[in-house]
């Protein structure tokens, strides 16, 4: 480090801070003035160094303000599907879920529509919110035809979660996914802790083993936490 540029070992510092969590998300750091003294460089050279962290998405600038740490978004793959519980760990982080409910419902109009059931049948539903270091990163609202997962309401999905259930109980054969951006209604908005008028993201899932529809899901996401992500060869 003695060796480096000064400008790279503030922004090592710098990155030190924040990937411990010295520094956490919504943190206030040095300004450039006070790094330029702590390290003995001119403020062009701290200046750099923050706007490097700026361009990796670990630091945002507020004019007037100051230059604080981001709250690093969670990123899944679009084209595929993978446990929400492994991808948190694989971070590094903790991983928690709260049951809204898990019970017997009528697939009605749409939903019905979605599973590819008659109207008024009675199909399984949960609703999960998905937690990251405590904090939510997705509620998943899905339905689930009985018929090919009988023992779905009987799991205790604190332990693992549906999307993990049903993989193993009927592997997949295809996928279909459509993503929006909307503003949610309240409920949803307060299950996500999120504000009034904050937009989130919404992944409509289907999933299919060999031929047979097992589920359709709702997966919300809030915006300023949350993206995805898609990568195809050419």
């Amino acid at each position: 480090m003695a060796q480096s540029p000064r400008y790279l070992q503030i922004k090592q510092y710098l990155n030190d801070k924040i990937q411990t969590r010295t520094w956490p998300p919504g943190f206030k750091i040095p300004t450039e003035i006070e790094l330029s003294e702590q390290f003995s460089v001119s403020r062009m050279t701290a200046n750099k160094a923050i706007r490097d962290l700026v361009g990796d998405g670990l630091l945002k600038r507020t004019p007037r303000l100051g230059t604080f740490v981001c709250h690093k978004k969670a990123e899944s793959p679009l084209m595929e599907i993978r446990n929400i519980a492994d991808e948190v760990r694989n971070r590094g982080h903790d991983y928690s879920s709260q049951i809204i409910s898990q019970n017997s419902v009528e697939a009605k109009d749409d939903v019905a529509l979605r599973i590819g059931v008659r109207n008024g049948t009675m199909i399984y539903f949960t609703q999960i919110v998905h937690y990251e270091n405590g904090v939510p990163i997705q509620l998943e609202e899905r339905w689930v035809n009985p018929d090919f997962a009988p023992q779905y309401l009987d799991q205790d999905f604190t332990a693992q979660t549906p999307n993990e259930y049903l993989v193993q109980t009927c592997p997949l054969s295809d996928i279909e996914h459509t993503v929006e951006a909307i503003i949610p209604i309240n409920r949803i908005t307060s299950l996500l802790e999120m504000n009034e008028g904050e937009p989130c993201l919404l992944l409509n899932r289907r999933t299919w083993s060999d031929k047979n529809l097992i589920s359709t899901a709702l997966l919300y996401h809030p915006g300023n936490k949350y993206k995805l992500s898609s990568r195809t060869k050419v």
